[in-house]
């Protein structure tokens, strides 16, 4: 039986995006059961099995070819000659099983009665579990200062969600869940990953098509691995549409779509990829796979939409077939490239050269119809018949001037004859090339689109031929590729699912981040003199001490300006308002306050800082934005270290140094105290 996340018909449900309420109450987002004995999810954990023997064989490899090279003693080397070609015959093994299973398009397909043409989606990458627990609470305890322990709760919510991710949904629900891990690693990499040094902490993932493995520290190939997953599952939901009805076409070229963003997003904005998925070469092909598909599913809403006995109709359906044959030629060119050539599945290959031979025969097919079923064109009529045959062709075809075609149907009957004959020259290649691949050849639907396609043009060609016909048909001009809606390659909306800091209560990220390093906190007691505590404050979250009067209270108990208000009286003020604070310091009475101060090492002059925090507070911790290539980061922190890179080499900002300013220059926003 199916989990409830995986019941939804088109792979889409209702309502609005799940928010969470705040840093106590978590995700409410899990994973499908990994253990549901669903077809995708038997699929699913049938590549985790070959990924997991692929990397013992590896490492088995591995090892062998160290001792091939390392010893001198020839029996030795014989010996471990004879292991290694052993280990390489089960690899390539292993590999052409993994082939088969990542060509298993039809459990992804919908299940309609319907007859349509299989779609290409891809497997979900696999990846090891991890446990942060331990790293975390070390960073916490050495970095910050607080006790580790006290946030076991936030590190162990984070290993949830990292777990429910891996195996989402097939529906709307498993896309945010992916969105929603993602923008939470933008958190985790401010809060625990320092551009000077890592956490030690090695991220692994599986190769989508070969199974090999990978693994680094950097965090950009945690969050690259998780937005292939969220475009590969974006395949998975548009194959599964019903693409016999209005509403499934729509949402399938929705889906790949957006699939085609999050590979283009990925190929634009991470470079120098561990993986063979996620290269360059491989996410241009993968990105031309989905623009593909979406313009097939534009010239099967077009079948739909448009009147089939109109003449202008069918033209018009002849150029978007024209049109997904072109882009599918360009797929096979990309897949044929030497370094997509050996990593692409063979299945994919000819699944792509099949379509390409069959959406050209069907350009010619209707071509033919509309000028065989069609009756000549009304005076009225004939001018605009003129003019969109004009553009039919890509080189006028031989034979009398295009009105007399037109108005003459034994001109129409001749021209449609070459325009079917070369349909069925097509339709022939289509079912030659899929009869090559034995994974195709499996395939029932598709053996029925074929031969339904190659029957009805041989039909449509006896009902046409003439016992009489002594002129012999000419070569018909190739159509010129149209479409009506262009594909639209959308870019992820990484602020659609909205994410609140799991690690919250360690405070502003303005100060209390992994980039930044401060002077360990220190516990001041002031006593209200006459003239106030002596020193100014400015901002929110946390409260900055701008100015200090020579000599007052606030001077001789050691404060600075600069210094951080982090607690007042054992109250933690790190995301305090100015106000707050304020009447905290008010309610005081003789015996005086405590206050708990940090002060940053190289700090920003007190007037840098304060924008930057009001800047900080202001976006609520919430992720508004997530432009990796933006020298900004989501929350406009210039010096934030980006994820560009997969080995992370991101450069230490210059951070200006602190220049005190004189207690007279109290500015609008500041007040004595």
């Amino acid at each position: 039986m199916m989990p409830p996340e995986e019941e939804s018909p088109d792979g889409d449900r209702d309502g609005g995006l799940v928010l969470l309420q705040g840093p106590k109450s978590g995700s409410t987002r899990k994973g499908c059961d990994p253990f549901a004995q669903t077809q995708r999810s038997k699929l699913q954990h049938r590549r985790a099995r070959i990924n997991q023997q692929i990397n013992k064989e590896m490492r088995m490899r591995a090892g062998a070819e160290n001792l091939f090279r390392a010893t001198s003693n020839h029996k030795v080397k014989e010996t471990v000659a004879l292991e290694l070609s052993y280990v390489n015959s089960n690899l390539q093994l292993l590999k052409e099983e993994l082939e088969e299973l990542n060509s298993s398009m039809d459990v992804y397909q919908n299940e309609s009665e319907s007859i349509s043409v299989p779609m290409i989606p891809l497997g979900l990458k696999e990846t090891k579990e991890l446990d942060l627990l331990v790293p975390l609470k070390d960073f916490i305890s050495e970095h910050y200062g607080e006790e580790g322990v006290l946030y076991e709760k936030e590190i162990k919510e984070f290993m949830e969600l990292r777990q429910a991710m891996r195996t989402p949904s097939r529906n709307e629900a498993g896309l945010e869940l992916l969105m929603e891990y993602y923008n939470q690693l933008y958190f985790l990499d401010s809060r625990f990953f320092p551009p000077s040094k890592t956490l030690g902490v090695f991220f692994h993932w599986y190769d989508s098509l070969t199974g090999v493995p990978s693994h680094q520290r950097a965090l950009a190939f945690e969050k690259g691995s998780v937005l292939f997953n969220l475009g590969a599952l974006h395949t998975q939901i548009g194959a599964r549409q019903d693409r016999a009805s209005l509403p499934g076409l729509n949402h399938a070229i929705d889906a790949f779509q957006k699939a085609a963003g999050a590979f283009n997003y990925l190929k634009e904005n991470f470079s120098n990829a561990p993986s063979l998925d996620m290269s360059t070469a491989s996410l241009t092909m993968l990105v031309r796979l989905m623009v593909a598909q979406v313009q097939e599913c534009v010239f099967e809403k077009m079948t739909l939409l448009r009147a089939q006995n109109d003449f202008l109709a069918r033209l018009q359906l002849a150029q978007e077939a024209a049109r997904v044959e072109d882009v599918y030629s360009l797929v096979h060119q990309t897949m044929s490239q030497p370094h997509v050539k050996d990593y692409v599945p063979f299945s994919w290959t000819t699944m792509v050269q099949v379509k390409s031979e069959h959406f050209k025969a069907l350009s010619h097919y209707f071509a033919a119809i509309a000028l065989c079923d069609c009756p000549a064109p009304s005076d009225a009529e004939l001018l605009e018949q003129e003019k969109a045959f004009l553009q039919f062709h890509v080189t006028m075809p031989e034979g009398p001037s295009l009105r007399v075609l037109l108005q003459d149907p034994e001109e129409r009957r001749k021209l449609g004859k070459a325009h079917l004959k070369k349909a069925i020259m097509k339709h022939e290649e289509a079912m030659r090339i899929h009869g090559l691949c034995k994974i195709l050849r499996k395939m029932d639907i598709l053996q029925e689109v074929l031969s339904f396609a190659h029957k009805r043009s041989l039909s449509k060609y006896s009902e046409i031929d003439h016992e009489e016909d002594f002129f012999e048909t000419g070569e018909a001009p190739d159509i010129h590729p149209k479409t009506h809606q262009k594909p639209e390659i959308k870019s992820p909306n990484f602020s659609q699912v909205k994410v609140t800091d799991l690690f919250h209560r360690l405070g502003p990220l303005s100060v209390f981040s992994a980039k930044n390093k401060w002077y360990p906190a220190r516990r001041v007691h002031l006593v209200r003199g006459e003239n106030g505590f002596g020193f100014t404050l400015r901002g929110d979250s946390p409260v900055l001490i701008a100015g200090v009067i020579p000599g007052g209270c606030a001077a001789e108990a050691g404060l600075k300006e600069g210094d951080y208000i982090i607690s007042v009286n054992g109250k933690d003020c790190k995301w305090s308002k100015h106000a707050e604070v304020v009447q905290l310091l008010k309610s005081t009475g003789k015996e005086g306050v405590d206050i708990g101060v940090i002060t940053l090492q190289g700090s920003e002059c007190p007037k840098a800082v304060d924008r930057k925090a009001a800047v900080m507070s202001s976006g609520s911790g919430m992720l508004k934005s997530n432009k990796e290539n933006s020298r900004k980061s989501l929350m406009n922190s210039k010096s934030t270290s980006t994820l560009l890179v997969w080995s992370k080499k991101s450069k230490r900002s210059k951070k200006s140094t602190y220049s005190g300013v004189p207690f007279t220059a109290v500015g609008d926003n500041e007040a004595m105290y």
